[in-house]
């Protein structure tokens, strides 16, 4: 079953599932990026109660389900997320607090002096999920949350990469000799990054997906939430094509995560690089996917800044410099 219910339905299921609260006088429909779900916030009559946050998901994605316990983990650990105030498991809704309506992505035009202490908010809620040792979740834990990020999982993002950007935006075929360095470095790179310790990662750590309110950053889309490596998200937020950082804004950044963590510099920033090409390979075969299959052209626009920060990461690391070829020019 799907929430496909319409307005006048989910008003009706609002005043029955939370009778103490105020009449809706507004129901407004709000636009949620490539998501399947729909989002509304609902105002109520009067100043008694602040507005809130109706979202109707649909079963169509396995980690859409997963929200509800999502949360409860993450509040657990003392992240900053919307609390729930109802869910309804027959209708597939959820009532959340409205976080307002300003993102990250929102300062993305302000002074450096403005964003940085955005970012460095952010970064801190983020390694309160980085900190937690997966090695140590029971198997209940587990099922609980999205498939780990293993060699497969890892293995499943390069072939989704190949499939829609490569195969399918570039229509280049990668079967010759030509692109067996290519194939290599791509087995290294997930055979690397599946074998170091993980903690919890986001999943989706880009700047539409952290919400400022009061300058302090709440989480949200984190249903992906699972085991893998904390600098996935770094590089999910610091290399986000939806945002301009310099590159020494990006390294102070870095700098300020391994120092905030007790992390080495050094190390964190080798693993960053190599996390960053799978996270831009990943992005770029989600570009292709919803801009020609699913309907959202617009997706397209990314494209150009993904292979182009993809194309300066492989430079930065040797292991990484066989893939450019995946995406350079053909002559």
């Amino acid at each position: 079953m799907d929430s496909l219910l319409n307005e006048e339905q989910l008003l009706l299921l609002t005043q029955a599932t939370l009778p103490q609260w105020p009449a809706v006088a507004r129901c407004e429909a709000i636009l949620k990026g490539g998501s399947d779900r729909r989002f509304f916030r609902l105002h109520f009559e009067g100043e008694a109660r602040p507005a809130i946050i109706l979202m109707a998901y649909t079963m169509a994605r396995p980690d859409n389900p997963r929200f509800v316990s999502a949360t409860t983990r993450l509040e657990t650990l003392g992240v900053r997320v919307p609390h729930i105030y109802a869910h309804d498991e027959v209708n597939l809704l959820v009532w959340l607090e409205d976080l307002g309506s300003q993102d990250l992505h929102a300062y993305r035009e302000e002074d450096w002096s403005k964003r940085e202490p955005l970012y460095q908010a952010t970064l801190e809620e983020a390694a309160k999920l980085h900190s937690v040792d997966t090695s140590a979740l029971s198997t209940d834990d587990l099922a609980e949350m999205e498939l780990c990020f293993d060699e497969r999982l890892y293995e499943w993002e390069q072939q989704y990469f190949l499939n829609h950007f490569v195969h399918g935006f570039l229509e280049r075929a990668t079967e010759s000799v030509d692109y067996a360095a290519a194939h290599e470095a791509l087995h290294q790179l997930r055979h690397h990054l599946a074998a170091l310790p993980r903690g919890l990662v986001h999943r989706d750590f880009q700047s539409q997906n952290v919400l400022i309110r009061d300058a302090a950053a709440w989480l949200i889309d984190y249903q992906g939430v699972r085991p893998g490596l904390p600098e996935y998200d770094l590089a999910s937020l610091l290399l986000d094509p939806y945002v301009d950082l310099a590159e020494a804004e990006r390294d102070a950044l870095l700098q300020w995560y391994a120092a905030h963590t007790e992390r080495d510099f050094q190390t964190l920033r080798e693993t960053y690089l190599l996390c960053a090409a799978q996270r831009l390979m990943q992005a770029l075969g989600a570009y292709a996917n919803l801009s020609r299959n699913l309907d959202k052209p617009h997706f397209a626009q990314h494209i150009p800044v993904a292979v182009e920060r993809l194309l300066a990461v492989c430079a930065a690391h040797p292991m990484l410099e066989p893939l450019s070829v995946l995406i350079t020019a053909q002559k």
